[in-house]
C-alpha cells in the first residue's frame, strides 16, 4: 500500500482507504477511481489523504478511457509479457502479509462454520476479498503463501485444507495464464469447497478408523452440501461448479453425481487435482500426510482419474520438490526447499541446515544446486524421520 495526499490521487488508481479528511462524509467503499470527476468529488468532501494499492492500477487511453485492468488482465500463456515466475517481493519480504491473509482466512472460515451452525446465510464478500489478497501475493511472490501451506497443524485439518487449497489453486491458475478475474472465482470457490462438512455428523468426519459404506455414502454428500450452501449465498458458475464437483474423476467413479470425463469443466479438473494433493500430503490426528513427491506421483499415476495435461503442469508450477520440503543431498545433509528452479526442476535453491549422518544441525547455508555441480537431491524426507518440526524451521529460515 502507498500513502498519497489526495492532489497526487490519479484516474484508474485504486483506493483501498481514506487516511486523513476534514469533512463528516465517510467513504467506506474500496475501488477504482476512473474519472478527475470522482476525484473531485472525494475532493470537495474534505478528503486530505489516502492509501493506494498500486497492484491494481488500472491502464488509461489518451482519453482516460479504462483500457486495461490490470489487476484482473488475461496473461495469456502466448504472451511474450507474461511471465508466471517472475517477482516483484522476496520471499521474506512477502512473508508478513502473507501470514496476515492466512490468519485472516482461519478467522473468516471458522465465522462461515458458525453460522450455518446457526442457520445463517454465509457473507460471501470477505471471502471474494480474501480470495483476491491471496491472488496479489501469488502475483508478488508465490513462495510465501506456498511454504505456509506446508506449515500444518493435526487438529485443523478442516480449516487449513480449503485454505490450502484456494492458495495452492490461485499457483496453478496464475501458471495456467488464467486471468485474475477467473482465478478469483477459483480461488473463492476453492476456499468454500468442503463448506458442507459442518452438516456431516462429527463422529463420522472425524472417525480415526475405516468408514463403512454407509457412513462413506454421508460423507459422500459434501460435495453437494457445499453447492448447495454457495448458491443459496449467492454464488453460481465456477465457484460453485468446484465445490460441487471436486470429487467427480474422469472415469466417473468419483461423486455425488458420478460424471465423466465429457461432462467435467476444467475448473473441476483443476479443483480435483489439487484438493487430493493438498489431502494427501496433509498431517491429521490420526494420520501423517504423504511428502509431496509421493502425491504428485499418485496423481501421474492414475491418468484415468485425472487429467495428465493438468497434472503436468501443475507439476511444473509446483516443481518435483515443491517449496518448503525437506530434501536430502548427496553429501548425507539435510535442506530446506527455498525457490523452485523452473529450467531444472531437480535443482531448486535450498539452505541446508543438518548433517543427516551425525544428526545435528549445523550452520545454515544456502546453495543454489543448479549452480552447484557436486550437489543433488537424493531423496525427499519426512521430517519425523529426524524429530524435525517443519512449521519451525521455515520459521526460523525464512
Amino acid at each position: 500500500m502507498k500513502t498519497l495526499p489526495i492532489n497526487q490521487l490519479k484516474p484508474g488508481m485504486f483506493v483501498q482507504s481514506v487516511t486523513k479528511q476534514t469533512g463528516k462524509i465517510r467513504i467506506k467503499n474500496q475501488g477504482w477511481v476512473k474519472t478527475q470527476g470522482s476525484i473531485d468529488k472525494l475532493i470537495k468532501a474534505g478528503i486530505l489523504e489516502i492509501s493506494i494499492d498500486p497492484d491494481k492500477t488500472l491502464t488509461l487511453d489518451s482519453d482516460n478511457k479504462v483500457v486495461e485492468q490490470q489487476d484482473i488482465a488475461k496473461p495469456a500463456t502466448n504472451s511474450e509479457t507474461f511471465n508466471p515466475w517472475h517477482t516483484s517481493h522476496s520471499v521474506s519480504a512477502e512473508m508478513g502479509k502473507a501470514n496476515s491473509l492466512y490468519n485472516e482466512a482461519r478467522s473468516l472460515q471458522s465465522k462461515a462454520f458458525d453460522d450455518i451452525r446457526d442457520g445463517n446465510k454465509i457473507d460471501i464478500a470477505p471471502f471474494k476479498e480474501l480470495a483476491s489478497g491471496f491472488i496479489d501475493s501469488v502475483f508478488r511472490n508465490q513462495d510465501a503463501l506456498a511454504c505456509i501451506t506446508r506449515m500444518r497443524e493435526k487438529d485443523a485439518y478442516l480449516l487449513e485444507h480449503s485454505i490450502n487449497v484456494s492458495i495452492l489453486m490461485s499457483i496453478f491458475a496464475k501458471h495456467l495464464g488464467i486471468e485474475k478475474a477467473i482465478i478469483e472465482e477459483l480461488a473463492t470457490g476453492a476456499l468454500l469447497h468442503d463448506i458442507g462438512k459442518i452438516n456431516i455428523p462429527d463422529e463420522i468426519l472425524n472417525k480415526p478408523g475405516k468408514l463403512t459404506d454407509e457412513e462413506y455414502q454421508v460423507i459422500q454428500d459434501h460435495a453437494r452440501f457445499s453447492k448447495e450452501i454457495l448458491e443459496q449465498a449467492g454464488l453460481s458458475g465456477i465457484a460453485v461448479d468446484i465445490a460441487g464437483f471436486h470429487h467427480e474423476r474422469l472415469d466417473g467413479s468419483g461423486y455425488p453425481r458420478g460424471i465423466g470425463a465429457e461432462k467435467l469443466s476444467r475448473p473441476a479438473r483443476m479443483m480435483a487435482i489439487v484438493d487430493v494433493y493438498d489431502a494427501m500430503t496433509a498431517d491429521r490426528p490420526h494420520q501423517l500426510g504423504e511428502e509431496p513427491i509421493s502425491a504428485l506421483r499418485y496423481l501421474l499415476a492414475n491418468k484415468h482419474l485425472f487429467d495428465s495435461e493438468l497434472v503436468q503442469r501443475f507439476i511444473k508450477c509446483l516443481g518435483v520438490h515443491p517449496v518448503g520440503t525437506i530434501v536430502k543431498l548427496n553429501n548425507e545433509r539435510l535442506a530446506l526447499v527455498m525457490e523452485g528452479n523452473h529450467e531444472n526442476p531437480i535443482k531448486p535453491k535450498v539452505k541446508i541446515f543438518y548433517n543427516a549422518k551425525h544428526k545435528h544441525h549445523i550452520t545454515a547455508k544456502d546453495v543454489n544446486l543448479s549452480e552447484n555441480h557436486e550437489l543433488k537431491i537424493v531423496a525427499s524426507i519426512k521430517p519425523l524421520d529426524y524429530q524435525l518440526n517443519l512449521a519451525r524451521l521455515l520459521k526460523e529460515h525464512l
